[in-house]
């Protein structure tokens, strides 16, 4: 019998925001002119074509964005085509990522009756002065609405976004987010610190952003960490906490170098030791164009730098398994400084970033790679 393991992940991209967020640069577009039916067909065509090559058994399916919730009632077809061109398992992980509000009980019906059983909500503060600096289109009261609508409609997989580090931010603002994540008790929520990228509302006003130092980021983060492990949350990833049997089974796909096809403009896939993507650009995807090849992929340096991601680290012992040869020593001698300054855990076996090491993953793992031959 095949493990969880020997499955792979099968990602839509859902290019279409309503409005875009100002701290957000992931691809997408306004839905206007009929768009929605259009790309939802061009995706159908591509889910078609890619079943008949894709071959392996998916065991879990992530609907992400932009807003996939735009859809609607074109969930249903589109994840029924789905189950017609993979051979998706019993009990796969279905995902959709929506945003609050929004017409939520409308999606939530034609996400049940499409066979979805996780969904992803932007919660991303529980404060509305936040929110609104955010760019966001919902207040605290419709996250709390459209978490007690998928409850009455039996989801019990839930996952809440919050972003740390926001705009006149303090640990006592934090606070508010915090208490009503404990009030909504998701299974799963993740919490990740803003960063300010280039062709953003953000970067472009950078500088009038009252926006705390590093210090003031890094308690916010640590106040995170200690509040939800307090309240029975498991820090599975730096962004990512659960309780227990709920982590997100597809973005640990990611992590561990196991194999998924991803399906839309920006969209990744690895298999078969290859990386390709499509290209952030919608008009060619709805003419039918074919994902770029990217380069090798579960390279010794990806083994790491993904590995170390997850609270459990790597293994020394999978690493030489995995490449025929053992880590460099030096690379060990490396880990026994940052574990001296608290930095990293460094075992007989395993190696893994503390929660102070994962503020600093970048750099760390960055130093780390350089001992990497």
């Amino acid at each position: 019998m095949k493990s969880l393991t020997d499955k792979a992940g099968l990602y839509l991209h859902i290019p279409f925001c309503v409005k875009k967020c100002k701290y957000c640069d992931f691809y997408s577009a306004f839905p206007g002119g009929g768009l929605l039916d259009r790309y939802t067909e061009a995706l159908t065509e591509s889910i078609k074509k890619w079943g008949g090559r894709f071959r392996r058994p998916i065991n879990t399916v992530y609907l992400g964005g932009g807003t996939p919730s735009l859809l609607k009632e074109r969930l249903v077809p589109l994840l029924s085509e789905v189950y017609k061109a993979f051979n998706v398992t019993d009990g796969a992980e279905i995902t959709l990522e929506l945003n609050p509000g929004a017409d939520a009980e409308n999606v939530l019906k034609y996400a049940k009756s499409a066979g979805i059983n996780r969904l992803s909500v932007g919660m991303q503060s529980g404060i509305d002065s936040q929110l609104e600096i955010l760019g966001r289109t919902h207040t605290c009261a419709d996250t709390v609405n459209t978490v007690k609508l998928a409850r009455n409609m039996g989801f019990d997989n839930i996952s809440l976004d919050i972003m740390i580090g926001l705009p006149f931010s303090d640990v006592e603002t934090l606070n508010k987010s915090l208490s009503l994540l404990k009030e909504l008790s998701p299974e799963h929520i993740s919490a990740y610190l803003l960063k300010i990228e280039e062709n953003t509302v953000f970067y472009r006003e950078k500088e009038k952003l009252s926006l705390p130092d590093d210090d003031n980021s890094a308690e916010q983060y640590l106040t995170v960490c200690g509040f939800l492990k307090e309240n029975g949350y498991i820090h599975y990833e730096i962004s990512n906490f659960c309780k227990k049997g709920f982590e997100s089974r597809h973005n640990i796909k990611y992590w561990k170098g196991q194999e998924y096809l991803g399906i839309g403009p920006s969209a990744h896939s690895y298999f078969d030791g290859r990386r390709c993507y499509y290209p952030r650009d919608l008009k060619a995807f709805l003419k039918g164009n074919e994902p770029v090849y990217e380069g090798e992929g579960g390279t010794k340096d990806e083994y790491i730098m993904l590995g170390l991601r997850l609270s459990e680290g790597i293994s020394l012992s999978e690493f030489e398994e995995k490449f025929r040869r053992p880590i460099p020593e030096k690379f060990i001698e490396k880990c026994r400084l940052f574990n001296n300054v608290g930095y990293v855990n460094s075992g007989a076996d395993r190696i893994s970033l503390t929660e102070r090491g994962m503020l600093l993953s970048n750099s760390i793992i960055t130093e780390l790679l350089e001992c990497i031959e």
